[in-house]
């Protein structure tokens, strides 16, 4: 396929940015440009906003039923399109091109499921004191919305904040990824082309710091959502607070993986070695920090440095490639960084570690045992193909290091024994906990961390919540 230059999305038009500029967009399997991006600056941002007002002033108007029905236009859009996509998606990230497909198909999901909640936003008549007054409540949209999302889910990031948004009765402003333009580009494509009235969704590219900095304090933008790292949402947080806004923030996380003696090692493996190495362990919810009790600790280290060895990399267009490249240059000195002070500090290096030859930015599945928890990759998010695996006498030692690190986004946990179950439930201080299974991320479940990692939920039925605005109103008579 060819890829597309991409474009801004401003008041229901396709156009250039007002300067003419663009950004080069490289495809990280070769390091070569495969196109272009818009770069949009204040004259952009300016008439993204006017038209983010005016269509909120529509789109709030707009019955939910109706919202629902173009919502679920969109997403059969999405489906009807989703191999365009894919391919798309894998030439600008990376990711195998059966990874991309099911993200963009997910995508659809999420749209759909937003549809239905848009109809369920439910107010409250209160019982009253005095006979003839009528209390109630109203939900409102809370207004227009600024959005900001990262490179390496370039439709799941946007879609569950441009759901829920549209599903309120929110218009939205989405500064998408420039690393990777073309594919959020195609979602909100699906949106227009499915007749949503212009000015409700808008897209921009550009300066991530430049654009936050204008759009969070401008009047019209009344909440942010952001997905990043802990560094740069603690900055857009404290933006947000100085202007009275909402937020919901999606940050970065550590995800620690419990396996206990008693654990099911096939199914622990099966399940830790795929979801490890999954876009190339660029996802928040990566596992990480594999802890592990004494008894099956050995046996664990080498099954999963064979399966680790076994990861077929290559171009995410070949369909026998189990991973792909990392999304940009940087990525791989930070890790080879990241792998030497581990090693320095006496892990051992089970496998991987390196760069894998000169073209693109491939980096080997990478197992480093026993490591200290000096190590900076002990207190570090990796965001890549790194896993660390390290030993444990007993639960209590694993609680304690699975609650040592200020973030809490997810973690995962084997064990047979429903009261060891049950008492993870209860500690393990993450948003949320997958035990036995992979169940995270799904559209109706919430998905959000505590403490760095966050706070909100982009996902389930509380999520439409962070869009809406309760209004009380009593009247007698």
């Amino acid at each position: 396929m060819t890829y597309p230059n991409t474009q801004l999305f401003i008041d229901g038009t396709w156009r250039a940015a007002a300067n003419g500029k663009t950004i080069p967009v490289l495809n990280p399997a070769t390091g070569l440009e495969i196109g272009t991006v818009a770069w949009a600056e204040t004259p952009d941002l300016d008439a993204a906003l006017a038209a983010a007002e005016k269509g909120f002033q529509i789109w709030r108007n707009t019955s939910a039923y109706e919202r629902a029905r173009l919502m679920r236009r969109a997403a059969d859009l999405i489906r009807e399109r989703s191999d365009t996509i894919a391919e798309m998606m894998t030439l600008e990230q990376g990711k195998p091109l059966l990874q991309s497909r099911m993200e963009t198909l997910a995508g659809a999901d999420i749209i759909d499921w937003f549809a239905g909640e848009a109809q369920r936003t439910y107010g409250q008549t209160i019982p009253a004191r005095a006979p003839g007054v009528l209390q109630m409540t109203l939900k409102l949209p809370v207004g227009p919305v600024a959005a900001f999302t990262p490179w390496n889910f370039p439709i799941n990031q946007v879609v569950r904040k441009l759901s829920a948004a549209v599903a309120a009765g929110c218009s939205i402003i989405v500064k998408a990824p420039e690393e990777t333009p073309a594919s959020p580009a195609e979602l909100i494509r699906a949106f227009a082309d499915a007749g949503i009235p212009a000015g409700v969704v808008n897209l921009i590219y550009g300066v991530p710091s430049e654009i936050s900095a204008y759009l969070i304090p401008h009047p019209v933008i009344r909440k942010i959502s952001f997905t990043g790292s802990t560094p740069v949402g603690k900055q857009l947080a404290a933006l947000a607070s100085l202007h009275m806004k909402r937020s919901t923030m999606e940050l970065g996380g550590h995800a620690p993986v419990i396996v206990a003696a008693d654990a099911d090692l096939d199914l622990a493996l099966d399940l830790m070695v795929t979801h490890k190495f999954r876009n190339a362990g660029q996802v928040c919810v990566s596992p990480t920090r594999y802890l592990v009790q004494n008894p099956v600790a050995d046996t664990f280290i080498d099954r999963f440095t064979l399966g680790a060895k076994a990861v077929v990399v290559g171009n995410g267009m070949d369909p026998q490639t189990q991973m792909g490249p990392l999304a940009n240059d940087r990525r791989i000195p930070a890790l080879e960084a990241l792998v030497a002070d581990a090693v320095e500090k006496g892990a051992r290096l089970m496998t991987g570690g390196r760069r894998i030859g000169n073209e693109g930015w491939f980096f080997e599945p990478t197992v480093l045992a026993d490591v200290p928890i000096t190590a900076r990759i002990m207190n570090e998010e990796p965001f890549g193909p790194v896993a660390v695996i390290n030993r444990y006498a007993d639960m209590d030692a694993i609680i304690a290091e699975a609650n040592r690190l200020p973030f809490g986004l997810s973690a995962y946990a084997f064990t047979r024994s429903g009261e060891t179950a049950t008492r993870l439930g209860n500690e393990v201080e993450v948003g949320m906990l997958s035990i036995n299974h992979l169940g995270l991320a799904l559209a109706e479940v919430p998905f959000g961390g505590v403490k760095d990692s966050g706070y909100g939920t982009e996902g389930g039925s509380e999520a439409i919540e962070a869009y809406i605005e309760t209004r009380f109103v009593t009247r007698k008579g």
